[in-house]
């Protein structure tokens, strides 16, 4: 993984020392965490980021559990090959060297928009402590907090979050025996009632634990060797900034572009985006966007 850059930047959410958040007086019970399961390691793995540190300078516990663990079967690598360059990281945003993301819905850092500003200003333990994979990933996928920071300075238009479900949906699919190129990003409808928490996901019928990396109102997008009757599309020979190509061949939309000029807009967009996390963020902010839109006007938020 190439090195953050920038500053030493720290998140006023972070747990400070003096409250014990480093667990490194824990003693017997840390050195039993040490030994995590691997996939609660993978929403673990880039705590340093949601506390605004580089990597040569994160801790190795926080609120009492360990976190910035190595991921097994190369699922943290191949996971950011699919949204960043490969090779030597250089700025691409010129006067924005900040963990924060940028917006491609606003355009502003995306600690300015009013959906993640109130909820970076709470800390991100419920994002961490938990020792179930499958709760872990269901609060990750329905959290607004890690969509707040991107993945590099040097990219601000990927995302935290994104990344995190990326690498966690990989990784769950190589222990299961899967090759990279045996993988497909599969598309699902969302029943009716949606609500985003992390128990609505993990009581829902669109949301499988951890290959699901997007659920939205409008429709749900998983990492899956295993598609079923899913319209779903090949992810490709080897890991690739390739996130346009994958959507554009997928056999059936998974949003009504004949009848809604906002969701051909959002379909066209989606064909010119390389980066998976970049993407998938941008769906989530488009869709919240559209719903917001809808309800306002008095019509229909349900998008399908």
């Amino acid at each position: 993984m190439p090195d953050d850059g920038g500053g030493e930047w720290v998140n006023a959410a972070a747990p400070s020392t003096a409250a014990g958040g480093t667990g490194e007086s824990e003693g017997e019970v840390f050195e039993e965490l040490q030994a995590s399961d691997p996939m609660v390691a993978a929403y673990r793995h880039d705590v340093h980021k949601l506390c605004g540190r580089q990597h040569g300078s994160s801790r190795d516990a926080v609120y009492g559990v360990p976190v910035n663990e190595s991921v097994p079967l190369g699922a943290d690598r191949d996971a950011a090959v699919l949204s960043r360059p490969r090779g030597e990281p250089a700025a691409t945003i010129d006067n924005h060297v900040s963990p924060y993301r940028l917006s491609l819905v606003t355009g502003e850092a995306a600690v300015e928009t009013r959906r993640i500003e109130a909820a970076t200003g709470g800390g991100f333990r419920e994002l961490v402590t938990p020792m179930d994979p499958e709760v872990l990933h269901a609060r990750w996928v329905t959290s607004p907090v890690p969509a707040a920071f991107n993945e590099s300075v040097y990219h601000p238009y990927t995302s935290l979050k994104y990344h995190t479900l990326l690498v966690a949906a990989l990784l769950d699919n190589y222990r299961a025996g899967y090759e990279f190129d045996e993988l497909y990003l599969a598309v699902s409808s969302v029943e009716s009632g949606w609500e985003c928490t992390g128990e609505a996901a993990i009581s829902s019928n669109s949301v499988e634990p951890h290959r699901t990396v997007l659920w939205t109102p409008a429709l749900a997008l998983h990492v899956t060797g295993e598609p079923g009757g899913r319209p779903a599309a090949a992810l490709g020979a080897v890991p690739a900034r390739s996130f346009a190509d994958v959507w554009a061949r997928l056999p059936a939309h998974p949003v009504d572009t004949d009848r809604d000029r906002d969701w051909r807009l959002l379909d066209a967009q989606l064909r010119r985006i390389r980066s998976f996390s970049t993407a998938l963020q941008f769906i989530e902010e488009y869709v919240a966007q559209f719903q917001a839109d809808a309800v306002a006007a008095g019509g229909d938020a349900g998008g399908r």
